[in-house]
């Protein structure tokens, strides 16, 4: 499935940019409740940690959370100094710019309250007319594209007649289906991995980062229990 999100990402990056994956050694193998979403919080920081703190690896200009829904976007702006851009955030407001409301379809039904959260959090949920669930778990998507494709045709046929005016794949697993769902449904679907990779590169080339005014200020020293790395001096 990273292979998948990368091969998305890659088509929309501007010449010159460079797209690289991260996949976290702990945590989950995917997303579907909040349990698993608190512990894949957890190995993205540890992953983040580990490659800036290698002198080896190269440079990181922006982190592109490739997770629908999931937790840890605040936690990551604090750990880094680049842009951290989330794709349920950055598929809302790419989906603001070309129609009135957008819905969500994305996996199972348990997941759907987890989304509308982030995206409240985000600030984008008063223009959301919905999120639907297709019933695929997330490793489901990559089994069967035809049936894939069933499943978020009919949601978003749901959510077209209730009055959305476009539709956000609301999975990185979904990543790549946007142009083909698209001329399907006759309205615009948004990858928001796809997305994401525009808004990172426009905060790079503005030279824009995290406030470290208020909400996002360097951390106090303090002991953490077990998490030894992640103390600031």
């Amino acid at each position: 499935m990273t292979e998948t999100i990368l091969a998305a990402a890659r088509s929309v990056a501007a010449q010159g940019t460079t797209v690289l994956g991260l996949t976290p050694t702990i945590g989950p193998a995917s997303v579907e409740n909040h349990v698993e979403a608190i512990l894949s919080a957890t190995g993205v920081l540890s992953a983040v940690r580990e490659y800036t703190a290698d002198p080896t690896r190269a440079p990181v200009d922006a982190w592109i959370l490739a997770g629908y829904g999931d937790q840890g976007k605040e936690a990551l702006m604090e750990l880094v100094d680049v842009p951290v851009v989330d794709i349920t955030e950055a598929a809302a407001v790419a989906a603001m710019a070309i129609g009135d409301r957008y819905a969500v379809v994305t996996t199972l039904d348990r997941t759907v309250p987890m989304i509308r959260e982030r995206l409240a959090a985000a600030g984008v949920a008063a223009r959301c007319a919905s999120v639907r669930g297709t019933g695929l778990g997330v490793l489901e998507l990559e089994e069967d594209a035809t049936s894939t494709d069933r499943a978020i045709l009919a949601r978003a046929d749901e959510a077209l007649a209730q009055g959305a005016e476009v539709i956000c794949l609301g999975c990185a697993g979904m990543a790549g289906r946007a142009g083909e769902l698209s001329s399907r449904l006759g309205a615009p679907v948004v990858d928001g991995v796809a997305a994401a990779v525009g808004q990172a590169e426009s905060l790079v080339r503005q030279g824009l980062g995290t406030s470290r005014v208020g909400t996002y200020a360097p951390r106090s020293p303090k002991p953490l229990a077990g998490f030894g790395e992640f103390e600031v001096e």
